[in-house]
C-alpha cells in the first residue's frame, strides 16, 4: 500500500516520530506503528507530502485509535506534489471538529473522555485563516498553542502544537518576538488546513482522563514556508 504523509509529530523523546498517512486510492488514513526512530524518517525523507510504501497490516484496535497499522519494511516514493497533497487534504476535510469526530464538545472542551471514544483519531479541518493564531503558552513561558475557530463557529483555545517542522519554525519567531510576523503570514493566505488529532488515552493533573485534542499538522495554500517542511 502507499500512503501520502500527512502527519509528522513529536513526542517529548526527540529520538522517535509519529506518522501518519492517507491512501490516496480510499482516503484511509494509516498510522504506522512501531512509531519510527528519527533517524529512520531522515533516511528515508519522510516529511509532509512524501510517498511512501510499505506492508500496512491492521490489528484489532481499541476506538479512538482505528488508524494504527502494523509495518514492515517502508520505502520512500517521492514527494506527491503540492497540488495532490492540497487534494488529498481536500477529500478528507470534516465541516467542523464535532462532525469529524462525531461527538458533541462543550465550548472549551479539549478532551474526549475514556469512556466515549469516537471511532477515529485524526481528523482534517479546513479553516478560515483568520480564524486561526499561534499564541504564547502564558503557563510555560517559550511554549506556543494554537487557538482556532472551525467552521460551525465553535472555538478551540490554547491547543498543543504537535506538528513537528511547525513547530520548529514556530520557534525561532517565539526567539525573535516575532509571533505577529508568523500570524501575519497565515492571515495571508486562501486557506489553511489543520490536522487535528486525539492523543493516547492520558489523565491530566486535574483528575481529567481520556483523549486529549492536538495540532498534528497546519499546511497553508497556495504559499507554503519551505523551512517548515525540513528536519532543521
Amino acid at each position: 500500500m502507499d500512503i501520502i504523509i500527512t502527519d509528522l509529530t513529536r513526542f517529548a523523546n526527540p529520538d522517535i516520530l509519529c506518522t501518519a498517512g492517507v491512501n490516496p486510492e480510499t482516503n484511509e488514513c494509516v498510522r504506522p506503528l512501531p512509531y519510527l526512530a528519527t533517524s529512520e524518517c531522515r533516511r528515508l525523507n519522510i516529511l509532509p507530502g512524501a510517498t511512501i510504501r510499505g506492508n500496512f497490516v491492521s490489528e484489532r484496535r481499541a476506538n479512538p485509535h482505528s488508524e494504527d497499522r502494523k509495518h514492515g519494511k517502508l520505502s520512500f516514493l517521492g514527494p506527491c506534489g503540492s497540488e495532490k497533497f492540497r487534494s488529498i487534504l481536500e477529500a478528507t476535510t470534516c465541516p467542523s471538529v464535532e462532525a469529524g469526530f462525531d461527538i458533541p464538545l462543550e465550548e472549551g472542551q479539549k478532551h474526549v473522555p475514556n469512556d466515549t471514544p469516537p471511532r477515529i483519531s485524526i481528523i482534517t479541518l479546513s479553516i478560515d485563516p483568520t480564524e486561526l493564531n499561534i499564541v504564547s503558552d502564558s503557563y510555560t513561558p517559550g511554549k506556543i498553542k494554537v487557538i482556532f475557530t472551525d467552521r460551525a463557529g465553535k472555538s478551540f483555545r490554547y491547543l498543543p502544537i504537535t506538528d513537528l517542522g511547525f513547530y520548529n519554525y514556530a520557534q525561532k519567531h517565539v526567539r525573535n518576538n516575532d509571533i505577529e510576523g508568523l500570524n501575519g503570514f497565515i492571515h495571508s493566505q486562501e486557506k489553511i488546513f489543520i490536522r487535528l488529532g486525539l492523543s493516547r488515552s492520558y489523565k491530566d493533573p486535574n483528575g481529567r482522563y481520556g483523549f486529549w485534542l492536538q495540532v498534528n499538522g497546519i499546511y497553508t495554500f497556495p504559499e507554503y514556508l519551505e523551512e517548515i517542511r525540513c528536519y532543521k
